[in-house]
């Protein structure tokens, strides 16, 4: 006998302002039960010490996930100079201080230039990477280090909001992958000085901005569960960037039965993904065949899909 899953079928994404002191993990566990869901994931982690902008997938949601971790993000950062900590941020140890040299906004937008484009970065020992199936900052926490491949990353902007005399707050806009902590390491050690990152804080992921992000005080004020799911987006804002084809009832039901179905692909590349809908309501992604024929990929359950949800 099947196992009922306990909670609701909450399906969405939320767009949370994960406060300070949280694990990413944490926060979502928080979200989850306020919303009573059966089922819940987030993407793109945040260190515990970073707030801002963490998008929570409800049910549906979590099917289509993998599209926002590709995505590119954006952070404002506070970087103070002259001390080196072995976290890379404020909650670790100052391992090492330095003085700050003299040096004005031309200087520095001459080191911030250096790090644009695509760059080089080795990943911190104080982050969630996988050694042998331990995480990076469990050993680093046993006094361990572990030899990190370098990666490249691209930085597309790095834009100067304020400088004063022992720190600088810096917006960063970047690829996925990138850590604003090497970021800000790197940047202390041209100067000669070193840093470290004081404040985090993530403004966008991808097509969401900041601006309707939820906060968990928010949420707790509503008691409501009505209240609370209409601040949700609806599924298929996940995949928005691809194309989408729509079908009739007969080329629904085939697909929904893991069956092909005859479309009209013109215009559309072969194997490239697509947007599914049946009378507006989002059915999920198909694959797009040579065939003119379109097969499914990674569909909505029946029973959500027929309850509609487009865009």
């Amino acid at each position: 006998m099947a196992r009922r899953r306990r909670g609701l079928p909450v399906n969405g994404v939320l767009l949370f302002d994960k406060p300070h002191g949280l694990s990413s993990n944490h926060a979502l566990q928080r979200v989850r039960r306020l919303f009573q869901a059966q089922k819940a994931g987030h993407t793109g982690t945040l260190d515990p010490m970073a707030t801002g902008l963490l998008p929570i997938l409800f049910g549906e949601a979590t099917k289509f996930s993998s599209h926002l971790l590709e995505a590119d993000k954006v952070y404002r950062a506070r970087i103070k100079l002259g001390e080196v900590t072995d976290t890379g941020d404020a909650e670790g140890q100052v391992i090492e201080r330095l003085p700050v040299p003299r040096f004005g906004e031309a200087e520095l937008g001459e080191v911030l230039e250096r790090f644009r484009g695509e760059i080089e970065q080795v990943p911190p020992m104080y982050s969630a990477l996988k050694h042998q199936g331990r995480p990076l900052y469990e050993l680093a926490r046993q006094g361990k280090t572990i030899e990190r491949a370098v990666r490249r990353v691209r930085v597309y902007d790095t834009r100067l909001l304020s400088h004063d005399g022992d720190g600088f707050e810096l917006e960063v806009s970047c690829s996925k992958g990138t850590y604003i902590r090497t970021l800000a390491e790197d940047i202390g050690r041209d100067l000669g000085c070193g840093a470290h990152i004081t404040a985090l804080r993530r403004l966008e992921t991808g097509p969401f901005a900041g601006d309707e992000m939820q906060t968990l005080e928010a949420l707790q004020a509503l008691s409501d569960q009505a209240a609370r799911e209409a601040l949700l987006l609806p599924v298929d804002v996940l995949v928005t960037h691809l194309p989408s084809i729509a079908v009739d009832e007969a080329q629904a039901s085939r697909l929904l039965h893991g069956q092909p179905a005859g479309v009209d692909t013109r215009g559309l590349a072969d194997d490239s993904l697509a947007r599914l809908y049946r009378d507006e309501a989002f059915l999920g992604l198909v694959t797009v065949k040579a065939t003119g024929e379109i097969a499914p990929r990674r569909l909505l359950d029946t029973s959500v899909a027929q309850a509609g949800g487009g865009v």
